[in-house]
């Protein structure tokens, strides 16, 4: 099992989510974060004051799936996400040790995205 985690531009988060969907991947955690990557500081005028921004607007997606789902997740991120500009985002895979689902006690696989014979 792996726990994959997407940022993403902000406006691409519908494109993500609708690519997900597609590809059958649920079990999906989404938190608005800021970051810095390879994106150049920009300057905003906030109270008359010149203030330059280093950090950004993110969505992160946190995706718990079986390793048969691993390389459909990361595909379905890296499509909706894609706008071929700096800042497009970054994909992680983490190892998971466990998992349990709190209604049903279910563990492992079991508890994760669903894989036809997995």
């Amino acid at each position: 099992m792996k726990l994959v985690i997407g940022i993403v531009r902000p406006e691409k988060t519908n494109d993500v989510l609708e690519a997900l969907y597609r590809a059958d991947v649920r079990g999906i955690t989404m938190t608005k974060v800021q970051g810095h990557g390879g994106e150049l500081e920009r300057q905003e005028t906030y109270r008359g004051t010149t203030v330059r921004m280093g950090l950004a607007d993110k969505v992160r997606f946190e995706i718990a799936v079986s390793d048969a789902f691993v390389t459909t997740t990361i595909e379905a991120l890296r499509a909706g996400g894609q706008t071929g500009e700096v800042g497009d985002g970054k994909i992680f895979v983490v190892d998971l040790e466990q998992v349990v689902r709190i209604r049903t006690g279910e563990t492992d696989n079991q508890a994760v995205t669903p894989a036809a014979g997995a």
